[in-house]
């Protein structure tokens, strides 16, 4: 079968279209979905670097964590989802036996892994996956924004919803409009009430969040004092920050926080050391909050959600599976306002 895969790491330059055996369904838990399309995420530039946490065992490697497809052969175990059901997937694989499974927080794994970084990924015609990792997508869905959806919005769903616990009314400041999951995240703060102000250092991205809900558009480029702009235009400092950037925002979102707020991350782009003053968090008494990922509950949720329409993934560009190193390179750049798909299927 074909399959974009990495034949080694160190760069977008080792990606290639490569012919892959086709994975066999072993347990009765299994599904076997082919695959129409899959979206790229941070995650995959990180793959293709290198990871040296996360080394990859052996070469070819199919990349791809997001992917959407028809479920093409069920294991005797699985009854939620059937032969001929058009399928969402979720990228977060766990051992499905352990507490944290049990209690369905499934990433606090111990053997938590993502397709595309840990095993093999959805990049390819066809795979196999537990059959808990798929749900069913009803309504009108393109196969771009079903690809797009899973990893983002659940990443942002649990951030927002379950960690950060956003209320109606509050004010969110998210950094760096243009992301899957900063585009997510906003689409969640809006549907959860709450007044969202955005930065970028592109005005014509600033420009397309308004679509989205946003009420506050900062170019943190020509505006600096991100969280002057934001006491100016709310009358107050946030009760939320999404920060998936890292180290050259941080210091500007505690300042842009206020006492009892809650700053919450799952990544960090930017760069992972930072300086913290315990005296300032419990003086002013803010919730540190990290997340990934997100459970089979809140799968469910996001997927409850989208299948009403709600939700949906802004696509920037969708390419040819064989033209996968250029969405790459897409990426790499930044240029991107949404997600990027590659086309595995056309039919």
């Amino acid at each position: 079968m074909r399959a974009l895969c990495l034949t080694a790491t160190r760069g977008t330059d080792h990606l290639a279209l490569c012919d892959m055996p086709v994975p066999a369904l072993t347990d009765p838990g299994e599904v076997r979905v082919a695959i129409k399309t899959v979206a790229l995420n941070h995650l995959d530039l990180w793959v293709a670097e290198g990871l040296p946490a996360v080394p990859i065992k052996s070469f070819p490697h199919v990349v791809g964590a997001d992917g959407a497809g028809v479920v093409t052969e069920c294991g005797a175990a699985v009854t939620h989802v059937s032969v001929g059901d058009r399928v969402v997937i979720n990228p977060g694989i766990s051992c499905g036996h352990c507490e944290a499974c049990i209690a369905l927080d499934e990433p606090f794994c111990r053997e938590f892994a993502l397709l595309g970084e840990h095993r093999h990924g959805t990049a390819a015609e066809q795979v196999v996956l537990p059959g808990r990792n798929v749900l069913r997508i009803e309504g009108e869905w393109s196969w771009a924004e079903a690809a797009a959806f899973s990893l983002v919005t659940l990443t942002a769903w649990r951030m927002l919803a379950h960690r950060a616990r956003i209320k109606a009314g509050e004010v969110v400041l998210i950094w760096g409009a243009g992301g899957g999951v900063a585009l997510q995240a906003l689409q969640i703060a809006r549907h959860l009430g709450a007044r969202v102000a955005v930065t970028s250092s592109s005005d014509a991205k600033l420009a397309q969040t308004t679509a989205l809900g946003a009420e506050l558009l900062i170019n943190h480029r020509e505006e600096p004092d991100v969280p002057a702009a934001v006491r100016t235009h709310f009358g107050r400092r946030a009760d939320v920050v999404v920060d998936t950037v890292g180290a050259p925002t941080w210091a500007r979102s505690l300042k842009a926080l206020r006492p009892g707020g809650r700053y919450v991350t799952c990544g960090a782009t930017g760069g992972h050391d930072v300086a913290l003053d315990l005296r300032r968090l419990f003086w002013f008494q803010w919730s540190i909050l990290g997340s990934t990922m997100g459970s089979s509950v809140e799968f469910g949720e996001i997927v409850s959600l989208g299948n009403r329409g709600l939700l949906r993934p802004v696509i920037d560009a969708v390419y040819p599976l064989a033209e996968g190193a250029d969405a790459y390179r897409r990426l790499g750049d930044a240029q991107q306002f949404g997600k990027l798909v590659l086309e595995v299927d056309r039919d």
